[in-house]
């Protein structure tokens, strides 16, 4: 096989290519990796295919995977595309309400489901669901058939001709996957992608990784269309991916690993950064000031090699050898890359874990656009902190020169939101250009910078603009802060939620005396209080004065998935945080 065409074609060129570097996926079972191979892989995948055409499965059909990243979870996704159907991956974190709508919405025929929890709201809405005939769990539950038994039931009627044809008929241009975004806001939309746009992120990718890495690590959901491109990309250049157990066991599943490769959000990031940082408060003397002086040191660090003086190399040289390399081996990690992307990174932290030994790569881009739109390149400038890189090979970016929207035409645009030709109308414009709602400008370097979100931004009172993503990425510097949303439309002021980083705040407390009992009373403590109000202070002084936060607000409720506050990705769902804290909002504002 010369190249890929389809999605479903990685597996024979990844057979043929790499003959040596057979392992292909692995998951942990009772604390073992299971690994799988790229023979079995191909006979599980063509074993479910085989057993799909048995039950009626047609060219065009859906099927759902409502499950968290596991080998299975891909074996399932090329089992259905290359018997023509269409997977439509949706995350186990969502509400018996947007089940009910996703499934009837796309007419899923079949729904794979990880877990109790799931199970029993799928088991809930049932009667509800227009198109589904069947739910199949992951293993025995006892209750419905289950992935063995369907690869089994493969096994009894193999029919490879009608498999052959079927993958014969299907086209680059074909649809591939219809991907329903989690959105911060309103309905989930599903966007369809081709077999095609995703295969020319791969073709535009392929030289970003060295030649030697080989373990990549995977923990984001494979729901999102980020990490699940990048998990095409491992396999069609003959890594071996290994799935976190779970975002509990990070660190101790990448110490076992010890990737070259992976992504992550930049929430992870901070958490890693805020680790290291407490690490030194248990140093003494010259080991903790020699501590601080490297991490000092890490975060002026210069990506291009032309920008770091002989000066800092040298010192660079020193806090490698007795800091930076400790540090390393503490993670775990042999990385090549790091990509960051569904939100933008603080510079200094891309600056650090760059220093440290985690080179990152910043992507930017969206579901709709397959997803990739700029991303950090080995090419001089390629990587450079505060901007996302240059646009991918073969997509056009425009600056709208009225509203400084980020434009996006090429290879990579979505076929349209599934069942919805109006709203795929309204982002195309008469030209082609996606509109992607993101605020941008270019360097003089060609580099993309994105500076907020077009719906975001919220006039004050006195008619001011006020763009609330550049202050909150600012106050997220603060090691004091996990998150915050920045509020005050139609206000005279603005001003803003905090959710503090509690583990941080803990060690703060222990070190100035402060009584940590629970977040609850502790955010009412006078000295904390204090504190922030320094903080909030602090930050505002990169602001003009009607950008800066005159009231806030400490919330000691921890923003996650669970609690729905936080998207899969760990971004901020802005409309809900301001209508739970809506009394909170208003009191500021008395």
């Amino acid at each position: 096989m010369e190249e890929i065409k389809r999605l479903f074609d990685i597996l024979e060129y990844r057979k043929e290519k790499y003959p040596s570097q057979s392992d292909v996926l692995a998951g942990k079972v009772d604390d073992k990796w299971r690994i799988y191979n790229i023979d079995e892989y191909i006979s599980l995948a063509n074993s479910i295919s085989y057993a799909f055409i048995h039950l009626g499965i047609k060219s065009g059909d859906k099927i759902a995977i409502i499950s968290s990243n596991r080998p299975e979870w891909n074996i399932l996704d090329m089992a259905i595309m290359q018997c023509g159907a269409i997977s439509v991956p949706i995350y186990p974190t969502i509400t018996e309400n947007e089940y009910l709508y996703i499934l009837n919405h796309c007419e899923a025929k079949i729904a794979f489901v990880e877990g109790n929890s799931v199970l029993n709201k799928i088991e809930s809405i049932y009667p509800q669901l227009k198109y589904l005939k069947e739910i199949y769990t992951f293993i025995d539950r006892g209750t419905r058939p289950y992935l063995n038994q369907l690869v089994e039931l493969g096994n009894k009627f193999p029919n490879a001709e009608e498999l052959q044809s079927r993958k014969n008929s299907i086209e680059p241009a074909h649809c591939s996957t219809i991907m329903y975004t989690s959105g911060t806001m309103g309905v989930p939309k599903g966007v369809m992608l081709s077999h095609y746009s995703i295969v020319q992120q791969l073709m535009n990718l392929r030289q970003t990784p060295a030649k030697w890495s080989n373990r990549a690590f995977s923990f984001l959901p494979l729901c999102h269309a980020y990490e699940r491109m990048l998990v095409f990309l491992y396999q069609y250049l003959g890594m071996t991916i290994f799935y976190a157990q779970s975002l509990g066991t990070l660190a101790e599943n990448i110490k076992e690993v010890r990737p070259t490769m992976m992504s992550t959000v930049p929430r992870v990031l901070e958490r890693f950064y805020d680790k290291i940082y407490c690490k030194g408060k248990t140093m003494r003397g010259l080991s903790q000031k020699l501590f601080y002086w490297a991490i000092d040191l890490a975060e002026q660090y210069k990506i291009q090699d032309c920008d770091r003086s002989k000066e800092y190399n040298f010192k660079h040289a020193i806090a490698d050898k007795l800091v930076y390399s400790k540090i390393r081996k503490n993670i775990g990690g042999n990385f090549d890359i790091v990509v960051s992307g569904a939100a933008g990174i603080q510079p200094r932290l891309a600056s650090f874990f760059s220093a440290i030994g985690m080179p990152i790569y910043e992507g930017y881009g969206m579901t709709e656009t397959s997803p990739v739109i700029a991303v950090s390149c080995r090419q001089k400038y390629g990587r450079e902190v505060g901007t996302v890189g240059f646009p991918l090979p073969g997509v056009e970016i425009k600056i709208d020169e009225n509203t400084s929207e980020v434009l996006c035409r090429g290879h990579n645009l979505m076929m349209g939101y599934y069942k919805d030709e109006e709203l795929t109308k309204q982002v195309f414009d008469s030209e082609g250009w996606l509109h992607t709602g993101d605020l941008g400008r270019f360097t003089d370097k060609g580099q993309l910078v994105l500076v907020g979100r077009l719906k975001n931004l919220f006039k004050t009172s006195y008619g001011k603009y006020v763009n609330p993503q550049a202050i909150e990425e600012k106050f997220s510097e603060s090691p004091f802060i996990e998150n915050i949303v920045v509020v005050g439309e139609n206000q005279k002021y603005a001003a803003a939620i905090i959710s503090p980083e509690m583990s941080f705040l803990e060690c703060w407390c222990k070190r100035h005396d402060v009584v940590f009992t629970t977040p609850q009373d502790v955010l009412k403590n006078p000295k904390v209080l204090a504190r922030y109000t320094k903080e909030v202070n602090k930050y505002n002084e990169f602001f003009g004065e009607t950008e800066k936060i005159k009231k806030f607000e400490l919330v000691p409720e921890e923003w996650s998935i669970m609690n729905e506050i936080l998207t899969p990705t760990l971004k901020v769902r802005r409309k809900l945080v301001m209508e739970r804290y809506n009394e909170l909002i208003e009191r500021m504002f008395a």
